[in-house]
């Protein structure tokens, strides 16, 4: 026993036990060794795959290849190309400058313009202005036409129309978009109408269809006139604002138009086809003012009970 626990007797050391898994890992020693998947190796790559491995080979291989690189090439100049034809065909039928034309307008303009729409009786120059064979700005001259009047009272058409179907109890999204819907339509229809006039009585104009879209939209403002007063002074406001506003776009049309289709020359080398040709543009003009009250009504009538 004495032998045993003597502090000082020898004892065997025994080896390292390597069959148990150790607690710790040592992680001193060098990097582990390349794994099957290529991982830990010299050359790896922070984006993701080994350097000179099967993606990046693949790559390689394709910019070096020189019909591949042709191929790329003649790909990007067809996607130039028909970028190139697209802008072309799309600036033929809506020219962005032009458009930024009909936009060009100031706070004096619009108001001029209301009073003229409202009050076209007491308007003595109805000549649209020109600066070098080029027409001026909404803002410089009250006679040009414009979409930015148009396009705001169709905006306010729309809020005034919601208003007078919540005050009747009748307002639901359906009916004031079937409203949206229809105004907009009507004035589509009015335009292209006018375009097939033109074209089938080859009445040369100055008139685009920018132009045709300004001059339709320009009923908005009497829609607005119209509801407003069926609405402060019940139905007999509202026919008295009908009569007022359809009188005044109606001559505010024909003195516009005025200048534009009844004024342009004819090439025709027919003698009949070019006495006859005033009288058809008359026709035209005086046909699109009297179209303009029947769609006041029409759109104006299921606001106001």
């Amino acid at each position: 026993l004495s032998s045993v626990y003597h502090p000082y007797h020898p004892r065997a050391r025994a080896g390292p036990h390597t069959g148990d898994p150790l607690l710790f890992a040592d992680t001193s020693s060098a990097a582990p060794p390349m794994n099957n998947q290529g991982y830990y190796t010299p050359g790896y790559s922070i984006g993701g795959a080994p350097v000179g491995g099967p993606a990046d080979a693949g790559v390689n291989n394709l910019f070096a290849d020189p019909m591949a690189s042709a191929a790329m090439m003649y790909g990007s100049s067809l996607a130039n190309q028909g970028k190139e034809i697209v802008n072309k065909e799309i600036s033929r039928y809506v020219s962005v400058n032009k458009l930024k034309y009909f936009f060009a307008v100031d706070s004096k303009y619009v108001m001029k313009k209301l009073l003229l729409l409202v009050f076209p009786y007491t308007h003595q120059d109805w000549e649209v202005r020109y600066h070098r064979d080029t027409p001026l700005t909404p803002r410089h001259d009250v006679n040009a036409d414009d979409l930015y009047i148009p396009s705001m009272a169709f905006i306010t058409y729309i809020l005034l129309a919601g208003m007078a179907l919540g005050i009747q109890k009748r307002f639901s999204p359906e009916v004031l978009g079937l409203c949206a819907s229809t105004a907009l339509v009507w004035v589509v229809i009015e335009v292209l109408v006018m375009l097939l006039c033109l074209y089938i009585l080859s009445v040369h104009s100055d008139l685009s269809i920018f132009d045709l879209f300004a001059y339709s939209g320009y009923k908005y403002v009497g829609m607005i006139f119209t509801v407003l007063g069926g609405l402060l002074f019940g139905s007999d406001g509202y026919f008295v604002a009908l009569t007022w506003s359809s009188c005044a776009l109606m001559f505010f049309i024909v003195r516009s138009l005025k200048m534009k289709i009844l004024s342009s020359l004819s090439h025709d080398s027919m003698g009949a086809g070019a006495t006859a040709k005033p009288r058809l543009r008359l026709y035209i003009t005086v046909a699109t003012a009297a179209f303009q009250p029947i769609i006041i009504y029409w759109l104006t009538s299921h606001l106001v009970r």
